[in-house]
């Protein structure tokens, strides 16, 4: 789900969306919720459209590689701080996760999968989805974001 589908395709500066003290709290969010778990977070000047990397994500979910694309486009976002709406980048990270990155880079060009993330982002808002990843448990009750063990105790105590 885009969380931000209004950027556009070469992607925007953080600092054109973000104050600068709204950046360093998200930054150190992540890093402190990563840290745990080995995951290390770069600065990111950049905000991808996500747009294509959606697409070549149900690509390989077709494909069988989902897994191994969905962990590298994480970190090559995330820990690299690579543009992941860069095809070029995308099909690196398609060719190490042995997808055949002619028949990715086709069906991402013509739009093979727009239709599915369409559905998908009507389903978000109709659900209310503000942020990813989001947690539905039981009918009425969420949980968004990298969110500490304790906010899902809460929650799963309140159902």
């Amino acid at each position: 789900v885009e969380i931000h589908p209004e950027t556009p395709q070469e992607g925007t500066l953080m600092t054109k969306r973000f104050r600068p003290e709204e950046i360093e709290r998200m930054m150190g969010h992540l890093r402190s919720m990563g840290a745990p778990f080995g995951i290390a977070f770069a600065d990111r000047p950049l905000l991808s459209n996500s747009r294509l990397a959606l697409q070549a994500a149900e690509f390989s979910r077709e494909h069988g590689k989902f897994e191994l694309f969905h962990a590298a486009l994480f970190a090559a976002y995330f820990s690299h701080g690579l543009d992941i709406g860069n095809l070029d980048v995308l099909k690196q990270i398609g060719q190490d996760a042995g997808l055949d990155i002619e028949a990715m880079a086709y069906d991402l060009h013509r739009g093979k999968y727009l239709p599915k993330l369409a559905e998908a982002q009507e389903e978000s808002v109709r659900l209310g989805v503000t942020g990813v990843p989001t947690f539905f448990i039981g009918d009425k009750k969420s949980v968004v974001g990298a969110q500490p063990l304790d906010a899902f105790r809460k929650v799963l105590r309140s159902v």
